[in-house]
């Protein structure tokens, strides 16, 4: 150990040092800014199945192609892995980007539409994971910046196992007939939730669990989401990991459709103090299929979930964690205005005031019918094209903002 005798250190310095620690100790992190005009614009770039092979040459592809960098990169941290991503954070953090994980309780070999594996949400609940959840948290409080958590996304579908159909459902809306004598509306049923509702006992009731209808903490499925979801949220932040910003992602629809109250984001939402965002995940048509996959525009997918997360608090701002659209090779099936569209309902700051960022769905993948479904931003030279003009507004802010 070296001894330093009869050094004078100038008072400036010494109240520099001090308000320094200070400062340190207060904010031990850099701050994200909700952008006051304007919105990120954010990507995942086809990190591969695990959706977590991050690679430098990756982002600056996507940025080249498009314009404009990249604020925010999502990527995947599936429970399965065991770890926290912290070398796929670095490379997000070196390239100048905040992460957005999406932190899925799932096991390999992550195949849909199977229902809960060994990470089930009463397991959560139950405590068997919290040991592994201590450990993702210390890891994540180790990242010197605010980053995004998408938990357990998209669980209004049916498929992922953290759906509340796999957890009890809920209980069935009273169909009122449209005038007196006249039947239920029917409800119709698609040939994936065929799969899963089965035929022995009418697909239209095995659509429901128990629950009474007027009371939202009986509904079995969205409660034991909650409650796996405070679980971890309370967990991770008791950790010290406070740098997280939790997003609360359900799907645009849910799935399956019909009269369901208990299937609704609404009832999912676990607090406002649970949740920092609010998110969606927004597509259009993404497979070949004409029957059960139609060709939508996007204000029709975003118009009405965008006020139903409105509805869910006043003030949160909102982002589209994920968007995209498929390219089709159907007539009146234009990839590069289905983008263009976007970009201009995006950017209306009078219809849209609290979007404040938007995640590129920039994949593409094979379908088990051996077809494919091609998400890439530059799937044709249309859809470049149409990407390229609509990101280059300055309303799409490409870096983060740090207070």
């Amino acid at each position: 150990m070296k001894y330093y005798s009869s050094i004078t250190i100038p008072l400036s310095v010494l109240l520099l040092v001090a308000s320094t620690l200070v400062l340190s100790a207060a904010t031990p992190y850099q701050q994200l800014q909700i952008p006051e005009r304007g919105a990120y614009t954010g990507a995942y770039c086809d990190f591969g199945d695990g959706e977590d092979n991050v690679t430098c040459e990756a982002l600056e592809n996507f940025q080249q192609l498009t314009g404009k960098p990249i604020a925010l990169v999502a990527l995947g941290s599936f429970w399965g892995r065991g770890t926290f991503p912290t070398e796929q954070v670095q490379r997000v953090r070196s390239y100048g980007a905040v992460p957005l994980l999406f932190w899925s309780p799932w096991d390999a070999p992550y195949d849909e539409k199977h229902g809960p594996d060994k990470f089930s949400l009463t397991e959560i609940i139950a405590g068997k994971w919290d040991a592994s959840i201590d450990q993702w948290a210390d890891e994540a409080a180790k990242v010197p910046c605010q980053f995004f958590v998408s938990f357990a996304c998209e669980m209004n579908g049916t498929w992922f196992p953290w759906s509340g159909w796999f957890y009890g459902k809920g209980p069935r809306d009273p169909i009122k007939p449209k005038k007196a004598g006249a039947s239920p509306s029917p409800i119709s049923v698609s040939g994936a939730v065929a799969k899963l509702t089965g035929t022995d006992d009418g697909p239209e009731n095995s659509w429901f669990g128990k629950g009474d209808i007027k009371n939202p903490a009986t509904w079995e499925g969205p409660e034991t989401f909650k409650k796996a979801w405070r679980h971890v949220v309370d967990r991770v932040r008791a950790r010290g990991a406070t740098n997280v910003l939790w997003v609360f992602q359900p799907n645009n629809y849910s799935d399956p459709p019909g009269y369901m109250s208990w299937n609704q984001p609404a009832a999912y939402y676990p607090g406002s103090k649970y949740v920092d965002w609010l998110g969606l995940s927004v597509y259009g048509k993404q497979t070949s299929n004409q029957e059960d996959d139609k060709w939508c525009g996007f204000t029709s997918l975003f118009e009405w979930p965008y006020a139903e997360m409105c509805a869910l608090d006043p003030d949160k701002p909102i982002m589209l964690a994920e968007w995209g659209v498929a390219e089709s090779h159907q007539p009146n099936e234009d990839k590069g205005a289905w983008i263009a569209e976007a970009f201009r309902e995006m950017g209306n700051s009078a219809k849209y005031p609290r979007l404040k960022a938007a995640i590129f769905w920039h994949e593409r993948w094979q379908n088990d019918d051996g077809s494919y479904s091609n998400l890439r931003m530059n799937s044709s030279r249309a859809s470049l094209r149409a990407y390229r003009d609509g990101v280059a507004n300055p309303f799409w802010i490409g870096r983060p903002i740090w207070k």
